[in-house]
C-alpha cells in the first residue's frame, strides 16, 4: 500500500478533528438543500391547495407538521419554503460579492473615484439594511426578484468596504509597485496580483450574506414586503400563523426550526472557512503541532 493511500484517510480524519463544527454545518446545511431541491418529490401534498375540512390539525401520520388556518399541508409548504429562502440567500450571496468585489477593487486602488464612491457607500450604510429594503420593496411589486435586489443592494457596501481594505494595503507591496514600473496594464494588476488576495475573506463574507439575507428575506416576507403570500416561503408561512400561535403552535415551530437550522449552518460553515483560511489561525495550529 502507498503511502499517499495511508496518508489521505488520515488527513480526512486530522481535517475532521480540527474542523467539527464546520463539518456538522456542511451537513446540516446539505441535509436542507437536497430536501429543498427534491420538494417535489418529498411532498405530500400541493403546498397551495386548500382543504378549510382539514384546518389547524395537528401533526399525524398523514401531516406530519399539521396544517394551518386554510387547511394546507404545513410540512410540504415548509419544504417548498426552502426552496425561496435558499434562492435568496445564495443568489445575494453571490450578486453582492461580485458587485462588491469590483466596487472594492477600483475604490481601493485608483484615488479619485474612490473618494466619490465610499462616500455613496457610507450613505447606504448609514440606513438600516431592514428599512432600505422595506422602501426599495414599497416602491416596486413584490417578488423574488425584487427581494433579491433590494437585500443585494443594502450588502453591496459592506463587502467594497472589506475590499478596499484589502486592496489599500495591497497596492504598497514591492511585487504591485514592480508590476506598475514594468508597465503592466491595470486590470492585469488587479487581476493577477490583487484578486487572488482577496479571495478567502470574500469567501468568508459570502457566507455571512448568505445567513443574512435568508434572515432578511424571513423578515420581510413576515412583515408582508417579501415574496408574495401565493409563494410559500419561511417568513410567510410565519406570519400567516402567528395569530393561531396558541392553538397551532406547529404553523409557526416547524418553519422556525428550518430556518433557525440554515442559518446556523451557514454560519459554522462560515466561521470554519475563516479559521482554515486565516493564515495567522494556521500559522497557530502548526506552531502547536510542532511543540
Amino acid at each position: 500500500m502507498s503511502k499517499g493511500m495511508i496518508h489521505g484517510p488520515l488527513r480526512s480524519m486530522d481535517f475532521v478533528k480540527r474542523n467539527p463544527m464546520m463539518i456538522f454545518g456542511m451537513a446540516m446545511l446539505g441535509l436542507v438543500m437536497m430536501a429543498a431541491v427534491a420538494a417535489p418529490y418529498l411532498h405530500t401534498t400541493d403546498p397551495v391547495a386548500l382543504n378549510p375540512v382539514q384546518r389547524l390539525k395537528p401533526p399525524s401520520a398523514g401531516s406530519l407538521f399539521g396544517t394551518d388556518m386554510f387547511g394546507r399541508d404545513v410540512y410540504s409548504r415548509t419544504l417548498f419554503g426552502g426552496r425561496i429562502s435558499l434562492v435568496v440567500g445564495i443568489s445575494v450571496g453571490f450578486l453582492a460579492t461580485v458587485l462588491g468585489l469590483l466596487v472594492g477593487l477600483i475604490s481601493g486602488y485608483m484615488r479619485l473615484p474612490d473618494a466619490i464612491i465610499m462616500r455613496i457607500m457610507d450613505g447606504l450604510m448609514a440606513i438600516p439594511s431592514i428599512l432600505l429594503a422595506i422602501a426599495l420593496m414599497a416602491l416596486s411589486r413584490a417578488g423574488i426578484g425584487t427581494v433579491i435586489f433590494a437585500i443585494t443592494l443594502v450588502n453591496i457596501p459592506r463587502v467594497a468596504r472589506l475590499v478596499r481594505g484589502v486592496v489599500l494595503t495591497l497596492r504598497e507591496e514591492p511585487y504591485v509597485e514592480a508590476a506598475v514600473s514594468i508597465g503592466t496594464t491595470l486590470p492585469k494588476i488587479l487581476i493577477r496580483h490583487i484578486l487572488p488576495n482577496t479571495l478567502a475573506p470574500l469567501i468568508v463574507q459570502a457566507t455571512y450574506i448568505c445567513a443574512q439575507a435568508i434572515l432578511v428575506e424571513s423578515l420581510l416576507s413576515f412583515l408582508g414586503a417579501g415574496t408574495p403570500p401565493e409563494v410559500p416561503s419561511w417568513g410567510n408561512i410565519m406570519a400567516e400563523g402567528r395569530i393561531y400561535f396558541q392553538i397551532a403552535t406547529w404553523i409557526i415551530l416547524f418553519p422556525g426550526i428550518f430556518l433557525a437550522a440554515t442559518v446556523l449552518a451557514i454560519n459554522l460553515l462560515g466561521d470554519g472557512l475563516r479559521d482554515l483560511l486565516d493564515p495567522r489561525m494556521a500559522r497557530r495550529m502548526g506552531g502547536g503541532k510542532r511543540g
